[in-house]
């Protein structure tokens, strides 16, 4: 691209393997600072006031693509604004997830809270609202539902 900018995307993918908020907040973490805030979006035992065993997450082929769009978009839109460098780590599950696991995790990193917690926050919203990954959620009673992205 060849802008200068004082973000720098550390991590921006789809995962088949495990992932946590420890992982992201290693990854952020720098001597300029002075606020790591992340967010985990772990997988609950249940939805719409059924019991959920499991979830099944599965991506467009053009997920991981849109996922960095969304973080190149989220970065250049905000450039400009930080003092001193702000980092950013996000990658959301695909595959089989037991209840428990982290399904979206982001974490930010920044010279002050304030900017940290919205591009935090801005992160996962864009993140869930335009990334196309479909959720299946599995029910004790058996029943299965689609979630569709953006929805």
């Amino acid at each position: 691209m060849g802008i200068e900018t004082d973000f720098e995307v550390v991590s921006a993918v789809l995962s088949a393997e495990p992932i946590s908020v420890d992982q992201a907040i290693k990854a952020v973490e720098s001597d300029t600072a002075g606020a790591v805030v992340s967010f985990s979006g772990v997988v609950r035992n249940h939805d719409g006031g059924k019991a959920v065993d499991r979830l099944s997450y599965s991506a467009h082929p053009t997920a991981h693509q849109v996922m960095s769009d969304v973080v190149a978009q989220l970065v250049a839109e905000h450039s400009g604004e930080a003092d001193q460098p702000v980092r950013i780590w996000a990658a959301h599950r695909i595959g089989t997830l037991e209840i428990g696991d982290p399904a979206l995790v982001c974490a930010v990193a920044a010279a002050h809270r304030g900017q940290a917690f919205a591009v935090c926050s801005e992160l996962v919203d864009r993140v869930k609202e335009q990334v196309p990954i479909w959720k299946e959620q599995f029910f004790a009673d058996g029943t299965v539902e689609w979630v569709g992205a953006g929805e």
